[in-house]
């Protein structure tokens, strides 16, 4: 697959739920007269109520006079499932399962607690035995299905749950299923078509909606998109993540400034997080000015991530003497990037599961001076922790550059070139510190030699976007065909999945009269087949009003020169910033007239392009982008300067 360096990490998706817990408490024909089924039969009635250590208590009197009774050994599995004892859990419903082998509710309850203890292949083998016993089990279908779409085995999810469709083509909750497989697959138009059926036979799941309006973003289709966010939080208001992918949408939407998007996100900060701040008693951190500072940062993508990539640099280059780094990592997915950066931090910190309250604490009891967000609005975002205000000075950083909208974060970092000085300030919650040189710091991948360009064994030029295609709005699609008018033969490569809005795309290029074979399309590539395209690219484009950071850096580092466009907010001016920060202002425009000048008197110098493509990686490697030293400096002055005002106060 392509590896999206630039691209925005999927919003948050609604899962499907899991069967409820008492689905399967249910009573087992009429009650006999006997002290003991009467036990039963009032546990469960406690256990459905809620009340969980009465039953428990009445299961056990159970077994005190049949220690091998299996319902009462299988409900006590259920309620050690329910209170987290997922080893408890196991090994009860075994003995159940032991008592009684073909009760195919016991076989499913005890894939549940193997799943969420991580034994994975012994969930599996539970499910399937599960559907072997009962064929029209359907939360095993959709149980084993999520399992298999969290394990990468996606033909295998599609069949599972494309089997419970056969027994009940009307079941939502499969159809929402199917959609996260082909989504996951990057067949946007079958996973928008799944999500649609489900919504026909339920429109009312705030979460399908949110789904749906997810791949309606990948497409391009911002509107619609929107608009499934706005009918989703119609339903579900208090819905935060839903919340955040609609805000995030924002950004790349050519209808709305910063005032605009600044006022989305107060509205999210109203809704979600205003009152959940519990710093009223103030912070007991020392406060001299000149010690050791605690630095927390925190994400779900310390790993072969952007943000991670982009940390990489800063990391290796962090003063321990004068900064402490404590690294809050939200996910269970590792890799070389995330055992390097381990590797540099003074305390590792998984907080998979902990709930915000417990994460608050976690970051209290560290004695955390400057608390780092590093996701913003984006997947697995822990905002909700922030509004805690668990850390005395709160900062955001890196994930993209925009506002939060929390009152308890004070500061984003920035630079001169996608925060000029000015009223532009005003367009924050948070107070903006400018790094003097770079917002970002680059670290190559290992990758060959720029080759020469492509143009030069060819009769055409060849232009190309790898950013996600989110980015790609009308008026940049408006930009590049007047592009590819002006250069005969030119090509224009675009990276998206598939989907039928690679043939409404090429309607519209073919409205101009350029014909389907000048556009072609790329999906997902490894990561050293994602460098090596950029051998076949001669001229970037940067979409707008939402440009690159990555992907920028990746096509200048690979000697392909980036046309970009400067926008009204921050997210817009990163390829100004980066090319800036090369010595390449030249390739900056300031409308779309001037970016299509730009780009035509490129495409048509030849001599240019051979020069730049030879000195690119040289600039890159010279610049602030690749000084890591001097970027960590610039970093913790900034934090030192937050330190100190703080102390003062």
């Amino acid at each position: 697959m392509l590896s999206r360096q630039d691209y925005h990490p999927h919003p948050n998706d609604c899962l499907p739920a899991q069967p409820p817990v008492f689905f399967y408490l249910i009573q087992k024909g009429p009650v006999p007269p006997f002290s003991i089924e009467t036990a039963l039969q009032t546990a469960l009635e406690y256990h459905k109520a809620g009340r969980l250590s009465e039953a428990e208590a009445l299961y056990r009197q159970v077994l005190v006079q049949n220690p091998i009774h299996p319902d009462a050994l299988h409900r006590l599995g259920l309620i050690a499932f329910q209170t987290g004892q997922n080893d408890v859990a196991v090994d009860l419903i075994r003995k159940a399962i032991t008592a009684q082998p073909n009760d195919a509710a016991y076989h499913l309850n005890l894939a549940n607690a193997l799943h969420r203890r991580g034994d994975l292949d012994a969930a599996i083998f539970s499910y399937s035995k599960a559907i072997q016993i009962r064929s029209d089990l359907i939360e095993a279908h959709h149980n084993l299905g999520k399992l298999f779409r969290e394990q990468g085995k996606l033909d295998q999810a599609i069949a599972v749950l494309r089997g419970a469709l056969e027994i009940n083509p009307n079941l939502p909750e499969i159809h929402n299923a199917l959609g996260l497989v082909y989504r996951q697959q990057s067949k946007l138009s079958d996973a928008a078509s799944e999500y649609t059926k489900a919504l026909q036979l339920r429109p009312d799941v705030a979460g399908v909606l949110n789904n749906l309006a997810n791949v309606l973003k990948e497409q391009g289709k911002l509107d619609e998109a929107l608009d499934c966010y706005d009918r989703a939080l119609s339903l579900k208001p208090d819905d935060a993540a839903i919340h955040s992918n609609k805000i995030y949408t924002l950004h790349d939407h050519p209808a709305y400034d910063a005032a605009a998007i600044l006022e989305h996100h107060r509205q999210w900060n109203l809704r979600h997080a205003k009152n959940l701040r519990q710093d009223a008693a103030g912070h007991p951190n020392d406060r001299s000015p000149d010690r050791r500072i605690r630095i927390g940062y925190v994400s779900p993508d310390f790993r072969s991530h952007p943000v991670g990539r982009f940390l990489l640099p800063l990391f290796d280059h962090h003063n321990h003497d004068a900064v402490e780094v404590f690294c809050y990592s939200d996910s269970p997915l590792s890799d070389a990037v995330t055992t390097r950066l381990r590797s540099r931090a003074d305390a590792w910190r998984p907080i998979v599961g902990l709930s915000h309250d417990q994460f608050a604490g976690l970051i209290r009891q560290d004695r955390i001076d400057i608390l780092v967000d590093l996701t913003m609005h984006m997947a697995h975002n822990r905002l909700l922790t922030f509004a805690r205000k668990p850390a005395p000075i709160q900062v955001t950083y890196l994930a993209y550059c925009s506002t939060t909208g929390l009152d308890t974060i004070d500061y984003r970092l920035t630079d001169p070139y996608l925060d000029p000085p000015g009223p532009g300030d005003a367009n924050y919650s948070e107070k903006s510190i400018r790094l003097p040189r770079t917002y970002w710091c680059y670290e190559p991948l290992p990758t060959e030699t720029p080759t020469e360009p492509p143009s030069f064994s060819r009769e055409y030029i060849t232009f190309a976007c790898l950013n996600n295609f989110c980015k790609v709005t009308m008026p940049t699609l408006t930009a590049w065909r007047r592009l590819m008018q002006a250069i005969p033969r030119s090509r224009l490569i675009l990276h998206t999945k598939e989907g039928d809005h690679q043939q409404h795309l090429q309607d519209f290029f073919a409205e101009a009269g350029i014909e389907s074979e000048r556009l072609s399309f790329v999906g997902f590539r490894p990561v050293n087949q994602y460098l090596q395209s950029y051998n076949e690219i001669d001229i970037a484009l940067d979409p707008f009003p939402c440009a690159g950071g990555t992907t920028t850096c990746d096509a200048l580092w690979m000697g392909v020169p980036v046309v970009t466009l400067a926008g009204q907010t921050a997210v817009g001016r990163s390829g100004l910033s980066i090319l800036s920060n090369i010595g390449l202002p030249e390739l900056v425009a300031k409308g779309a007239d001037q970016y299509i000048q730009i780009a035509s008197s490129l495409a048509t110098d030849i001599t240019r392009l051979k020069t730049l493509r030879s000195e690119l990686r040289n600039r890159m490697g010279t610049s602030p982008l690749m000084d890591g030293a001097q970027f960590a400096k610039d970093i913790e002055q900034a934090y030192r300067t937050m330190w100190q005002q703080w102390c003062e106060k």
